[in-house]
């Protein structure tokens, strides 16, 4: 184990936010990982994995923590079913890939999604009508307080719209170290009904799509929408779709006739905020270097030297008007430091 000084977290983060972390170092097994997590001389501690879902803000005055824990395996199958463990630094398209290459199926609509495993399931990691909580058996984790590794069941993880219990009374308490899908080995259930998927496999003349012909329709849709971060900085989605009361959208829909919605409830609704942040007016807006992608208005970017108070002021503005023009609240899906 070797600690860094002052190093520049610019390569692991999405966004390209030039802040330092005060120390430094790499986690690639779980020992390692438990002993760094005892070290006393660094009382502030933060496990970084793909650095997807992250804004920087400032620099961080204490250890930052690299999860490179590598690896995977089919730990159980039967005729139907492989129990898949892959560890948390694994990256998560190149795992997807994997999967749909052996014809294990169940991540397909989750292609392309950036970040690494251990991350999925803190914020339940959803797209094109698939989420983690579908194919999830479980994961364990480091208690950072007490060192001991836990297993934790789908149950016990209180999944919700991008949520869990990892975001919520056990946030910053574990580092999960690996993660256990459920995958299905024949009768894939496929789902193509949800965003362009459908019209994307028309396009192509594919009539009954295998599981690796859904995932390149997801890949072209999302390379079609999104930026690739490694040409410009940002994180994916900035928000998450809010979810409000039936009778608030029905009021909505007397002003805005083509105010698109998903039910949630026999109450409630699912609204686009990508809709309600392009009807405000910010999609495309840039602001010097930094602004709202012109072909998708959930994504904040970075065009290269932005600082982190810049994309937070401007997803604070955006939050501002979104809720003075809809009385809609929408909040940031990334999380910010």
């Amino acid at each position: 184990m070797q600690i860094q000084n002052n190093i520049s977290l610019k390569p692991y983060n999405t966004f390209g936010i030039d802040t330092n972390a005060k120390y430094f170092t790499v986690a690639s097994n779980i020992a390692e990982l438990q002993n760094i997590l005892t070290l006393t001389d660094y009382p502030k501690k933060l496990i970084l994995g793909g650095g997807s879902n992250i804004l920087f803000t400032k620099d961080f005055e204490g250890l930052v923590i690299l999860n490179e824990i590598k690896g995977k395996e089919v730990i159980f199958e039967d005729e139907n079913f492989a129990y898949i463990k892959c560890n948390a630094g694994e990256n998560w398209h190149e795992f997807v890939m994997w999967c749909i290459d052996n014809d294990y199926g169940g991540l397909e609509n989750l292609s392309l999604i950036p970040g690494n495993v251990g991350t999925a399931p803190i914020q339940n990691i959803g797209a094109y009508g698939v989420e983690i909580k579908d194919v999830f058996e479980s994961c364990d984790a480091i208690s950072i307080t007490t060192g001991t590794l836990e297993t934790f069941t789908k149950s016990k993880c209180n999944f919700g719209y991008r949520n869990s219990i990892f975001k919520q009374e056990l946030k910053g308490q574990y580092v999960i170290t690996s993660v256990t899908f459920k995958l299905t080995k024949r009768h894939h259930k496929l789902h193509v009904n949800y965003g362009a998927i459908s019209s994307e496999l028309d396009k192509n003349e594919i009539e009954h799509p295998s599981i690796k012909d859904i995932s390149k329709a997801v890949i072209n849709i999302r390379e079609s929408k999104l930026p690739n971060p490694k040409e410009i900085g940002n994180s994916g989605s900035f928000f998450k779709n809010p979810v409000i009361p039936k009778t608030h959208f029905e009021v909505l829909h007397k002003n805005f006739k083509d105010i698109p919605s998903y039910p949630v409830s026999d109450t409630e609704v699912k609204v686009p905020a990508g809709w309600l942040i392009e009807k405000s007016g910010f999609k495309g807006k840039t602001f010097n270097n930094y602004g709202v992608h012109k072909k998708q208005a959930l994504v904040l970017v970075n065009y290269g030297g932005a600082k982190g108070l810049d994309i937070l002021n401007l997803s604070k503005l955006i939050q501002k008007t979104v809720k003075l023009l809809f009385g809609i609240t929408i909040e940031a899906e990334v999380n910010i430091l």
